[in-house]
């Protein structure tokens, strides 16, 4: 706690004072109108509550990462941009398709994550299609705290929100790029955007090839193994025929074929760093294909909007599960998943609220969500002779689990937004959900060494989640806000788990938050502060199988609680320099009396979550000439110490990042040098329970090392 306290005291008192100073030493400017404009922070617009707002008159816990910040920090995917969000923590595997998203503390398992992903307002009901290449990314919203009442199911943690660039409509822009690094990166990436008919239609396609090495070796064979290559693209069709109406087509594509997992014994990872030794090397696939319709119309009174989105992914794996040099234990996994979604919502029309009375107005929206979702998955343990007995003499084949899950639902929300005197808003929600799930799940071997099991399953589950928010809009910028949510996630079915352990149930909370936004030194720093109190029921918690290597299953676990505090901070110090800060704290624990998969765990951590995250940094350009401009950018995140497991067995110490960017820029053309994890810092992100198999008891994979290279690229 101290050493987060001195983080967040530096990340604070630092920028106050460089601002102080700076504000009178400012020089005279030709223009002093345009000069204030330039040294005000920008106006980031969100859509935390489906509306698009101001995000600092947002009473919601938020981080927006817009696209001028995605553009002069380049994050190699979602996770690293979350690096700017308070009490974010994305828990990643070496494969692409595996990132956790957890806020607070929660979080679950891919297939019904706690966190959802919405691309383009489509949510992705399994995270496996969530991590995806940022190619034509306009801005990732990072928003904490339950959204059930608006969003529905999985949300009760937050969600993130990834919006696409726009096509134009009024003339064409483009770029083409080529960044190099070490360990064999390259990649090469470009879009093109204009319009079809003036001011009425519009193009939009982008694409991109990224490929690097892989960061561990395998001492058994000298190859590396988890390395990456993915082909990816988006294409957009943007369509306004006019009388308020817009509709906009959005395809996105990817082709990822990448290496092995890079998990090896953590004990081994401690002392000798990206190794590992295992007599085979697997490899890791996934295709997605993601068709998205937006309509929208924009009323004098009325608002209305419809998205329709299908996702189809699929993904290919195999690996050495014993992740020994001994030919023991193989698996070879394939799962296929099929959702569609549709939502259709309507609102009050912008500055069009409904008048109760002269010092009363009212701000309505109300919208329907169905879904269904289709997923398979088949996968085989491939064990030698001798390994599940010395008595089998022969190889043997598990699948485990060989199993469809079929799920669809249907929700309905409402929500008012009562303004009083334009100061007081008080905010009433609430959202019905109702969602049926289905099971058929196969485990057996072959040869036959013992029983074929066979579970055929179905459940119904629903909620009402209300939510009541109120907002004091101070002035000069400034909003005092507090809220309390109902969160919810349905129960379900695991496609393989312990007999007995096929399902499980829904998950409950209750969120209280209370915060700040402040904007002051005219418009020049804003400061946002938040704390909150979390009780959840029945938590879902993903645990390992401890008779199946490398299998995990969602249980409930009893109740847990989260609070915490947050703090952002964002500075225009003068112009072409600005400084950004920000630190959260999270204290999520079971309770007294909870168990995990059978092991008292009441007062542990919940596992995966840093106690505290922070991060600081600053940004200077200057003009070298009439069309030129050097730059230069630096971040430096911290992550608190956490633990691996529910049973706090082990854990990864607190430790710390560096990044560092710079470049010059001209009108068209541009190159840059970059480098992240400046200073080499090791350590183990990812690791789970694996008994019997590695020396520790865990198995885990390393952090990314330090990687460097340049970027060159042309614009128009």
């Amino acid at each position: 706690m101290r050493k987060l306290a001195f983080i967040l005291t530096v990340s604070l008192v630092a920028p106050a004072s460089v601002f102080g100073q700076q504000s009178t030493t400012s020089g005279t400017q030709p223009d002093p109108a345009d000069q204030t404009v330039r040294l005000r922070l920008p106006v980031v617009t969100v859509t935390a509550e489906k509306v698009p707002e101001d995000a600092q008159k947002s009473p919601v816990s938020l981080t927006a990462v817009t696209r001028e910040t995605l553009e002069s920090s380049v994050p190699r995917g979602v996770s690293d941009a979350a690096d700017l969000a308070p009490n974010t923590w994305f828990n990643e595997f070496s494969a692409r398709k595996l990132s956790n998203p957890r806020f607070r503390g929660i979080g679950s398992s891919p297939s019904n994550p706690g966190v959802t992903t919405f691309i383009d307002g489509v949510p992705q009901l399994n995270t496996n299609s969530s991590s995806i290449e940022l190619a034509d990314v306009d801005q990732i919203e990072f928003i904490r705290g339950p959204q059930s009442p608006l969003f529905g199911r999985n949300s009760i943690g937050g969600l993130v929100s990834i919006s696409s660039v726009r096509p134009s409509l009024t003339k064409w822009t483009g770029g083409l790029v080529a960044p190099f690094g070490n360990v064999g990166a390259s990649e090469v990436r470009g879009n093109v955007s204009g319009p079809l008919m003036q001011a009425r239609a519009g193009v939009g396609f982008a694409f991109g090839y990224a490929t690097r090495d892989g960061y561990t070796t395998n001492d058994v064979t000298g190859n590396d193994l988890d390395s990456r290559s993915a082909f990816f693209t988006k294409s957009q069709l943007l369509f306004n025929p006019g009388a308020g109406w817009e509709a906009r087509a959005i395809m996105t594509t990817e082709r990822a074929r990448d290496g092995d997992y890079a998990l090896n014994d953590i004990g081994a990872l401690r002392a000798n760093p990206f190794h590992a030794a295992r007599n085979y090397e697997g490899f890791t696939e996934r295709d997605i294909f993601a068709p998205t319709l937006l309509l929208k119309r924009t009323g004098s009174r009325v608002d209305l909007a419809s998205t329709t989105g299908l996702v189809w992914w699929s993904t290919d794996d195999s690996t050495d599960l014993d992740y020994t040099p001994l030919p023991l234990v193989q698996r070879d996994n394939h799962e296929e998943d099929f959702q569609f979604t549709q939502e259709v919502r309507m609102s009050s029309a912008r500055d069009a609220a409904i008048r109760l009375s002269d010092r009363v107005s009212l701000e309505w929206q109300s919208g329907f969500f169905a879904f269904s979702q289709a997923y398979k998955q088949d996968a085989i343990n491939w064990f030698s002779p001798f390994v599940l007995s010395p008595f089998i003499t022969f190889g043997v084949q598990q699948h485990s689990p060989q199993s469809e899950l079929d799920d669809y639902g249907v929700g309905g929300y409402g929500r008012g937004t009562f303004s009083f005197d334009e100061k007081l808003d008080v905010a009433l929600g609430v959202r019905a959900d109702y969602e049926n799930k289905q099971a058929l799940l196969n485990t057996f071997f072959r040869p036959f060494i013992a029983p074929d099991s066979t579970v055929a399953a179905d459940d119904t589950f629903g909620d009402v989640s209300p939510q009541l928010t109120l907002a004091y809009h101070v002035s000069g910028g400034q909003m005092i806000y507090a809220s309390v949510a109902r969160g919810f996630k349905a129960g379900g079915f695991n496609a393989a788990a312990l007999p007995g352990s096929e399902a499980y149930g829904e998950e409950h909370s209750w969120s209280y938050e209370g915060g700040v936004k402040t904007l002051f030194a005219d418009s020049r720093v804003s400061v946002n502060a938040g704390v909150f109190y979390i009780q959840w029921e029945h938590l879902q918690t993903n645990v390992p199988n401890p008779f199946v290597p490398g299998q995990f299953f969602i249980a409930n676990a009893g109740s847990a609680t989260s609070k915490g505090v947050e703090v952002e901070l964002n500075a225009r110090l003068f112009e072409g320099c600005d400084f950004f800060a920000g630190g959260g704290y999270t204290d999520a624990r079971f309770d007294a009396g909870t168990f995990s998969n059978g092991v008292a765990v009441g007062g542990n951590r919940i596992a995966n979550m840093p106690s505290y995250t922070a991060d600081f940094g600053g940004q200077y350009s200057v003009a070298l000439s009439a069309k030129a401009t050097a730059y230069a950018r630096a971040e430096v995140v911290f992550r608190g110490d956490f633990e691996y497991d529910d049973a706090n067995t082990e854990g990864q110490e607190a430790y710390t990042v560096s990044n560092f960017r710079g470049g010059v820029r001209g009108k068209y053309l541009f190159g840059e040098a970059w480098v992240r994890n400046a200073f080499d810092t090791r350590y183990i992100p990812l690791a789970f329970a694996y008994p019997g198999l590695a020396p520790s008891g865990f198995i885990g994979e390393m952090g990314a090392p330090r990687t460097f290279g340049v970027r060159a690229g042309v614009t128009f």
